[in-house]
């Protein structure tokens, strides 16, 4: 199980004390520095159903780069592609254990409880 983080956000932090509040051990990522990969953005997307459920919305690289305007004429490649040049554009924590079928973005506490306990 991956968890991919940044570690100035404090969603984040919320979601790694909750992890190991409950005993649970993760592989952690900063998404700046090692964005999630083509194929965990696939399987994420295969599970999610909507490119635009990856994206964290709420970012300044966003709002920046004008994707309101734009994400819906793009592929989910050329989304996949902005992802991982600026890892920032993905919802976080993005956690993802693709063995046992679980992809969790932004964290609610009832949802990761379901899915992870």
């Amino acid at each position: 199980m991956k968890c991919y983080i940044y570690s100035k956000c404090s969603t984040c932090r919320d979601a790694l004390k909750w992890l190991v509040a409950n005993k649970i051990t993760v592989e952690k990522a900063q998404i700046r520095e090692t964005p999630p990969c083509n194929a965990e953005l696939t399987y994420a997307l295969e599970k999610l159903g909507d490119v635009r459920k990856l994206l964290n919305t709420s970012s300044q690289d966003y709002r920046d780069l004008g994707l309101k305007e734009k994400v819906a004429a793009m592929t989910a490649d050329e989304i996949f592609a902005l992802i991982q040049e600026n890892g920032n554009l993905c919802k976080r924590p993005f956690l993802i254990d693709q063995k046992r079928g679980i992809v969790l973005r932004g964290f609610n506490v009832d949802e990761w409880q379901t899915v992870l306990a």
